[in-house]
């Protein structure tokens, strides 16, 4: 009888440009590989055991990671998967990991300014009583660094958008409650619905002009899809289904039977320990959201090899958990190169590592779509197919 499968998203840890990376201007970007070779090597035993660089055996032109060497035995099945959806955003890496193919993929604002089209501000503003100020790409960091000030004088949203597809909203937590940024999102959230926008994302903040900080109380708001994902067809089997991260917000709360929004790495390691220590059995899905949200997009390579250390010392202690029978699987949803131009997520394979105490380990090759996970998960719980993907267990 099937135990616990763990699926573990470190949001943003690609390892290595798709084929298709240049039609997304991402040829060329490798964030593992990069990472290593900026820093000057990286220390990661933990996943060096279990086959990391191994991986890079079915990558040759990706570049070495300085601190990382394959091993003879690897203590993880291990290979490589390809995004077939179109897109490199979060939602669009997550759903084609539960099951889902996107074509076409979600739609993007242009890069111009104004970004939004006018009906939809018209729209947020009437509903929402209050005016927006960006309208525009850029970063999170940059927008409120740039628009904060006036924000809190004229008591306004800062509206922006990214490479993905995206609404964010950012307010400051003494200016516009909590809860208020939270009913605008969802306003905006039944706007963009016509125009198939992935995420709608409040950014609460705080502090004063040169020193805004975004808080942890970050909440997505996701477009909804017909289809079914692992999650839904789980829980209609009687599975019982645990979200840690923002993984309620990427799926909606759907599919799910219980979960923790936690807003950081540290969290989501605590929360995961807590349910390796009092589940018998089920599936929890975790996301991992520094190495992309503190790191990929600040274009910081030596706080991201800081992340991917902690995250190895972390696995030193959470893999031996593990009782006989359960699986563990490790991968991403998409790369954020912090050596590569830009502040956007990056188009890129990326690392299946998978972790089955009392199976013996094996090369998993390139796996031609992330919904192979989601085949191997239903495999693994004894439910009838999904219709996309082959099994790896």
């Amino acid at each position: 009888m099937p135990g616990r499968l763990f699926l573990i998203v470190m949001d943003s840890v690609g390892i290595g440009s798709a084929p298709d990376a240049h039609e997304y201007g991402d040829e060329g970007a490798a964030t593992l590989p990069h990472i290593a070779q900026s820093t000057g090597g990286i220390c990661l035993p933990t996943f060096e055991s279990l086959g990391l660089a191994n991986i890079q055996s079915l990558l040759p032109d990706q570049g070495l990671m300085p601190g990382v060497s394959p091993v003879t035995t690897p203590k993880a099945s291990w290979g490589a998967m390809r995004e077939r959806s179109e897109g490199k955003d979060t939602i669009t890496g997550h759903w084609e990991i539960a099951g889902l193919f996107l074509d076409p993929g979600f739609s993007l604002f242009p890069h111009q300014i104004p970004a939004f089209p006018r009906e939809l501000l018209q729209k947020f503003e009437s509903k929402t009583g209050r005016k927006i100020l960006g309208n525009c790409h850029g970063s999170g960091t940059e927008m409120i660094n740039r628009f904060g000030e006036q924000a809190y004088r004229e008591k306004a949203f800062i509206c922006y958008t990214s490479a993905d597809s995206v609404f964010q909203i950012a307010a400051h937590v003494d200016c516009i409650p909590l809860e208020e940024l939270y009913q605008a999102c969802k306003i905006a959230r039944k706007l963009c619905d016509p125009l198939r926008i992935g995420r709608v994302i409040a950014r609460p903040y705080r502090g004063e002009p040169g020193a805004y900080e975004r808080t942890s109380d970050r909440v997505d708001y996701a477009f909804e899809t017909e289809e079914q994902t692992i999650l839904q067809h789980l829980e209609q089997h009687g599975i019982a289904v645990y979200g840690v991260g923002k993984i309620e917000d990427i799926f909606a709360q759907r599919g799910i039977t219980e979960s923790w929004h936690t807003g950081n790495n540290a969290a989501s390691m605590a929360q995961t320990d807590a349910l390796l220590q009092e589940r018998e059995e089920g599936f929890v899905f975790a996301n991992f959201i520094d190495f992309d949200m503190m790191y990929g997009h600040r274009r910081d390579p030596k706080g991201y090899a800081a992340c991917l250390e902690h995250m190895d010392a972390w696995l030193a202690k959470a893999i031996p958990k593990l009782r006989e029978g359960d699986v563990m699987i490790l991968t991403a949803d998409h790369g954020n190169d912090p050596t590569f131009k830009g502040t956007d997520h990056t188009r890129e394979y990326v690392p299946l590592l998978v972790i089955h105490p009392g199976k013996d380990p094996r090369p998993l090759g390139i796996r031609d779509g992330f919904y192979d996970i989601a085949q191997s998960v239903a495999s693994y719980f004894g439910v009838p197919e999904m219709p996309l993907g082959k099994s790896f267990l």
